[in-house]
């Protein structure tokens, strides 16, 4: 008896040619269900931030937050964190969909630009806003074009700093300082 090889050809170009089978398979398959297929486009929720002042405010908690928000922003994230050295943070979405954001806490301004924007924001000219919570807010930037104003504001034990930050433009960010109440 005589050995007969195997009912297909076992060579390099046939192991070639059922990998090109197999990976076109796979190509179509995936631009088969690509094509029925919704992707789904992500709306950042608009949380209501005035219920969180106002239940702060009942407690005896005057919280920095804007009157009113631009036309289009959305307040995609709201943060308040109760204790003796309590935390407030919010989260924007400007119209062009831009992060903006505010935070306020008994913490020294250096200590939360290092945390929030950059290791080493430069300073820019301070400025001057009428009707917010601070006459006069310290502006900073970074090498990456994150912008901040920060201010601080109450004193003695009550004293505690804001911080608005963000890759929202400068124009952007300055209507939200300019905005800003105790709550």
């Amino acid at each position: 008896m005589s050995e007969k090889p195997g009912r297909y050809n076992r060579s390099a170009g046939g192991l070639l040619g059922s990998m090109i089978v197999l990976v076109a398979l796979v190509i179509a398959f995936v631009l088969f269900r690509g094509t029925f297929r919704d992707t789904p486009t992500y709306q950042a929720p608009n949380l209501d931030y005035a219920k969180v002042v106002s239940e702060a405010k009942a407690g005896g908690i005057e919280l920095v937050a804007p009157r009113t928000l631009p036309e289009g922003w959305r307040t995609s994230s709201v943060t308040f964190t109760p204790g003796d050295r309590w935390t407030w943070a919010m989260a924007f979405l400007t119209a062009e969909g831009k992060f903006a954001g505010l935070y306020e806490e008994d913490e020294d301004v250096a200590s939360l630009l290092d945390t929030l924007v950059d290791k080493d924001p430069q300073a820019g000219d301070p400025i001057s806003v009428t009707g917010s919570v601070a006459p006069t807010w310290d502006s900073w930037s970074d090498a990456g074009g994150d912008h901040a104003f920060t201010a601080e504001v109450g004193s003695g034990e009550a004293k505690r700093t804001v911080v608005v930050y963000g890759s929202a433009p400068v124009e952007d960010l300055r209507r939200l300082v300019d905005s800003l109440q105790r709550g």
